[in-house]
């Protein structure tokens, strides 16, 4: 998976979050578990943002399975921060694909994270990636 950008502008689309009092811990620092929900949140408004809500995707058959995650936390998000998640699909195969994210607030960066997902039937088996998510992968360099 390639390491993900620290520039918000390389990212195609941003999701704003604020934090809950539930997700932090006891000095109101955001416990690592909430990340992982913080990106699919991020994700599946992205997939609605381009046409093709997660639901509707299902309905087609088909379904992402999240292979890999990986977050690297630089900074704490906080209780009541407003962060924004930008993100975007830096990678893609016949069957799989990876996306990049970028956790900031105030432009600063808190996280970056990364997240591999196979794309599957509604058995669970490998099916091919739908094009319109194949064309929204960068090309080689």
């Amino acid at each position: 998976m390639p390491e993900p950008s620290g520039s918000p502008s390389d990212y195609p689309f941003s999701h704003r979050i604020r934090v809950r009092f539930s997700e932090t811990d006891a000095m109101g620092i955001v416990h690592h578990s909430r990340y992982l929900p913080y990106l699919e949140e991020a994700r599946v408004a992205y997939l609605r943002h381009v046409g093709h809500p997660y639901s509707s995707l299902r309905d087609d058959g088909v379904d992402y399975t999240v292979l890999e995650a990986h977050v690297r936390y630089l900074k704490p998000l906080r209780f009541d921060d407003v962060f924004d998640v930008h993100l975007m699909v830096s990678a893609a195969s016949r069957a799989s694909f990876s996306m990049s994210y970028l956790l900031t607030v105030d432009e600063r960066v808190h996280a970056t994270a990364r997240t591999m997902h196979g794309c599957v039937n509604a058995q669970g088996r490998p099916i091919r990636m739908p094009r319109w998510l194949l064309e929204m992968a960068p090309g080689p360099d």
